[in-house]
């Protein structure tokens, strides 16, 4: 399958971006699509053949899963890639525009349960959350 792409600006400088981007005490703040998840812990090993660890559940206690890779590149400031657990391989650009805007780039492959703009949204919502955490704090 066509890895699915999606991007989003961020007005922040890449160092930013890249910190909160890949610290778990950030990552918990903004990694779920709504308000409705939360991500109570993460763990993150950030170097090739590091491994990353995020919980992501529902508040209500519905329904929760642990989203898990380990890392294949990592230039800091730049590039992260990886493969999740089910061998499907993510890689994140961090594209510095001038000194206080960033790009973030994400092509993952899709898996085959959920629709591929499904999918999309659910990265996109991820993503939008950590543009918006990024700039406001």
């Amino acid at each position: 399958m066509e890895p699915i792409k999606i991007d989003i600006t961020i007005l922040a400088p890449v160092d930013k971006v890249w910190e909160y981007y890949n610290k778990p005490e950030h990552i918990t703040r903004w990694n779920f699509a709504n308000e409705t998840w939360h991500c109570p812990s993460s763990e993150n090993d950030l170097r090739v053949g590091g491994l990353f660890k995020t919980r992501m559940e529902a508040k209500d206690g519905s329904f929760g899963f642990d989203f898990e890779g380990i890392y294949d590149e990592v230039i800091p400031n730049e590039r992260i890639e990886y493969h999740i657990t089910d061998g499907r391989k993510v890689a994140v650009v961090f594209d510095q525009i001038d000194g206080s805007t960033t790009k973030v780039i994400i092509n993952f492959e899709p898996e085959k349960q959920n629709s591929v703009e499904m999918q999309r949204e659910g990265w996109y919502a991820i993503l939008n959350n950590f543009h918006k955490y990024v700039e406001n704090h």
